[in-house]
């Protein structure tokens, strides 16, 4: 966890003093290490990076000026530190001061603490050479600076679980199948107080979960269907939050099988939404956050062995509503449409999905970028999603769902088709998932409104999240590595922290 130190800058002791200058500089620091300090801050400015330079004497061994004039907000605070994180990684450094710049608020402490933190990961798993041991961190203020310890407490613990659910992401299909995936979530999950419960393919056969079972078909691993909660004292009997994590640990696109080059080479990654929720619930836990919160975790790989289910089929859902199969790669909107059907036996105060599920979303949005989509009538809920994503660097951006876009999932033989056609990939895929969000759904085949059985009223509010191109980089850029990103999570813990602590 990262210390707190305070004193004169040139005397502090470390291998790494991290200055970060935005765009009026500080006079301070350039009276602290004279003349280098001015050099290292025009040579950081013109390589938007970081400036080493190295001032003698009993303090620092070296001391990086590191631009932080972009991006905008708090963002800039979190790039510049983990640019700093990046000279620390090229020096070696054991012991890493980041400075906050005199009459910061502990906003921007927390902000260069998480940008640090995020920054500095390293995914060494697979790897056979012993890597370097991470630096330890510790954050430089100048007086007091309120609630301080408390901020810097929880940017690492969001940075933490960021990172863990990077970690997820990043091992190697054969690591992952559900059963182990299952087991490493659950340990990780029972070890900061959350309730746990693992479901064999026996319980989701019970609970009639046909499009989990449908996309499992083709594998030799069986399901799994994991249930996270957290429930402090005082909150256990409170309607509860509900975050439902797409978990496909390896998809192939089964029968519709996906090319290889920048597409099945990346499938490691088809359970990042399932990351990103069990990041925010051991985040939940972790920050004792006085909120129930429910987290739904449907597992399969998605693969074209056995009896893989294939393009005519027609499954039965938890739900009761029949879906005609016509693209078996279009599966992770299957196990999300069982999971959404039981959460409405929570009664839950709202739902969010979280899902790599379509590669329209990249098209419409970028890398960068996630997309938002809910219920006309519920626009308010995807604007808090995207204020959490603006407030902690997760981007999303809502995209409209209006009731024509789920004609494109009418079925010649069941209530309604897994895909919509080449338009609109994304809407049609959160209009599937909003089919099943419905209450009493009897199986009856979608209405002008898109809902089907006897009782057209939504069960619960509900937004969708599709971060498929967030979440796995193929290059870095800012705090975000190539590979697994943990998008989602700290946007995921914005939106439950804002939840339990609603500002008035």
């Amino acid at each position: 966890m990262t210390d707190l130190v305070s004193g004169p800058l040139a005397g502090l002791s470390c291998d790494l003093l991290v200055l970060p200058v935005d765009e009026g500089g500080v006079a301070a620091w350039a009276d602290a290490f004279g003349g280098a300090f001015e050099t290292a801050l025009a040579d950081a400015r013109t390589a938007k990076g970081a400036a080493v330079l190295i001032p003698g004497g009993s303090g620092p061994r070296r001391v990086a000026v590191v631009d932080a004039r972009t991006p905008d907000g708090l963002e800039r605070w979190r790039w510049a530190a983990a640019e700093g994180a990046r000279a620390a990684a090229r020096v070696e450094a054991e012991r890493v001061v980041v400075a906050t710049p005199p009459g910061a608020g502990a906003d921007v402490s927390a902000a260069l603490v998480e940008g640090f933190r995020l920054g500095a990961y390293r995914f060494d798993h697979y790897r056979t050479a012993a890597a370097p041991p991470a630096a330890s961190l510790a954050l430089w203020s100048e007086g007091v600076v309120d609630d301080l310890g408390g901020a810097v407490e929880r940017a690492d613990v969001r940075a933490d679980v960021t990172n863990r659910a990077r970690d997820y992401v990043n091992l190697a299909p054969d690591e992952k199948m559900p059963a182990d995936l299952a087991d490493l979530v659950a340990a990780d999950a029972e070890a900061v107080g959350l309730r746990v419960e693992v479901w064999d393919k026996s319980r989701i056969e019970e609970e009639q979960m046909g499009g989990l079972l449908g996309v499992n078909r083709g594998s030799l691993d069986p399901p799994r269907f994991v249930v996270l909660e957290w429930a402090p004292e005082g909150h256990a009997d409170d309607d509860p939050v509900v975050l439902v994590g797409k978990t496909v640990t390896y998809d192939t696109g089964g029968l519709s099988l996906k090319p290889t080059k920048n597409s099945m080479d990346k499938m490691k990654a088809d359970m990042a939404g399932g990351a990103a929720v069990a990041g925010a619930l051991l985040g939940a836990a972790r920050l004792k956050l006085p909120l129930r919160v429910i987290g739904l975790l449907p597992m399969s790989d998605n693969r074209p062995g056995g009896r893989a289910y294939v393009p005519g089929d027609v499954l039965t859902m938890h739900s009761g509503a029949t879906v005609e199969v016509m693209n078996t790669d279009a599966e992770g909107r299957l196990l999300l449409a069982d999971a959404l059907s039981y959460a409405r036996t929570y009664t839950p105060r709202w739902v969010l999905d979280a899902a790599t599920l379509t590669g329209a979303q990249g098209v419409a949005l970028g890398e960068r970028v996630a997309a938002v989509v809910t219920r006309v009538g519920e626009e308010a809920l995807a604007e808090r999603v995207r204020a959490a994503g603006d407030a902690t660097g997760d981007l999303a951006w809502p995209l409209p769902l209006y009731p024509h876009y789920r004609d494109q999932l009418k079925s010649d033989v069941a209530d309604l088709s897994n895909v919509g056609g080449a338009m609109a990939g994304t809407i049609t895929a959160a209009a599937f998932l909003e089919h099943f969000t419905h209450a009493d759904d009897e199986g009856g085949a979608a209405n002008e409104n898109g809902a089907g059985g006897a009782d057209d009223a939504p069960a619960f509010p509900w937004v969708h999240l599709d971060l498929a191109r967030p979440a796995f980089l193929d290059s870095a850029y800012g705090y975000r590595p190539k590979g697994g990103t943990g998008f989602g999570v700290r946007l995921l813990l914005d939106l439950l922290t804002n939840d339990a602590e609603p500002t008035a």
